[in-house]
């Protein structure tokens, strides 16, 4: 029989990967076979440590980017911000808050709140007030109608404005008729032909036009404010500040106007207060503070005050309809042309509160 080979079976071991180093000539490899595993044991030269730690890896080719820092806002503020960043406008409407005016003193319950008011803040007025009766009211058709005639009665005495007034609205056709386009249609010389100066001509033309060009208009003079009213008013040219007040008491009833550079309101208040000097216009403010926000029925009292000197109290009390401000008389003239020769300066014949009915509210 041949021969045959005998092997005997060997028991399975489990196959180890044993992960060795390149072999370099600075390295050597030592083997040792235990108990039928291989266990390989390596050696590194430090001197080839040494050198790949030498060699630097190349440089990344990927840039590193800084990181975005987002700022923490409100929900509505990162809204607003992506929209704007977007070009889009955003979703969150501002909420505009209404103006608040003050009411016009033709509201009805105003005056008498303005009456008691000055009664309990001022016992000096509080005196004037049980003497004179409260002030009337007139009306007139527009605020257009009333700057012109503010202009038109400008240096005159009650009489003589009285009169070109009347001749004006004669000329126009009537005071519904008197209107931008109407009162641009007369020339100087017609307006001269009726005592009107060439001055005060161009005022009246330079006002028509600024409510034709809609700088001005009736509707917008009603709903301003005070401050707004005076900056636009005051672009006119004749139109200054004393013929604002005057405006804002006589026309629009505004309750809380005091005409600092009107000279019988001053003299009022030297008399009320018997004061040694004139005040001031820059002192009326703070000597008229208490008034407040019910300065424009004051202002009429003193108008009265003024007007009852060297005249007695009953026949003063006698006039219940308003007079603002009263006809001077020569010894104010000469003062006050002393004093100030601009027409904004000299007192209005203009009556108070002249116009009513369209500034209720």
């Amino acid at each position: 029989m041949g021969e045959q080979s005998s092997s005997q079976p060997q028991s399975a071991q489990p196959e180890t990967q044993t992960l060795i180093p390149p072999q370099s000539n600075g390295a050597s490899v030592n083997s040792t076979e235990v108990s039928g595993d291989i266990v390989s044991s390596t050696t590194i030269d430090t001197r080839r440590i040494t050198e790949l730690g030498n060699v630097s890896s190349p440089p990344s080719k990927i840039p590193l980017r800084p990181r975005k820092i987002r700022k923490l806002t409100h929900d509505g503020e990162d809204a607003k911000a992506e929209a704007a960043a977007k070009g889009k406008p955003s979703q969150s409407r501002a909420v505009t808050l209404p103006r608040i005016h003050a009411r016009p003193l033709t509201y009805e319950g105003e005056l008498e709140a303005a009456i008691h008011h000055l009664r309990s803040a001022d016992p000096l007025l509080a005196e004037l007030i049980d003497v004179y009766p409260p002030p009337s009211f007139e009306s007139f058709p527009t605020p257009f109608l009333a700057l012109i005639r503010n202009i038109l009665y400008q240096q005159l005495a009650a009489k003589a404005g009285n009169s070109i007034y009347t001749r004006f609205v004669a000329l126009c056709g009537g005071e519904h008729v008197v209107v931008p386009e109407t009162v641009l249609a007369l020339d100087p010389q017609q307006l001269r032909q009726i005592g009107v100066s060439g001055r005060k001509a161009s005022y009246l033309h330079d006002l028509a036009r600024k409510y034709q060009n809609g700088i001005l208009s009736d509707s917008a003079i009603v709903s301003m404010d005070d401050k707004s009213l005076f900056t636009m008013l005051t672009m006119v040219n004749g139109i200054g500040s004393w013929s604002v007040h005057m405006f804002m008491i006589n026309s629009l009833h505004r309750p809380d106007v005091l005409p600092v550079n009107d000279l019988g309101v001053r003299k009022g208040v030297q008399m009320l207060y018997n004061l040694e000097e004139l005040p001031r216009p820059s002192q009326m403010e703070q000597l008229c503070v208490k008034w407040r926000p019910y300065r424009s029925v004051a202002s009429w009292y003193m108008w009265r005050l003024i007007e009852a000197k060297g005249a007695s109290a009953t026949s003063t009390v006698s006039r219940s309809v308003m007079s603002l401000p009263p006809p001077l008389d020569d010894i104010q003239q000469q003062e006050h042309q002393q004093q100030q020769q601009q027409s904004q300066q000299l007192l209005d014949p203009m009556s108070v509160f002249s116009i009513g009915s369209w500034g209720q509210s």
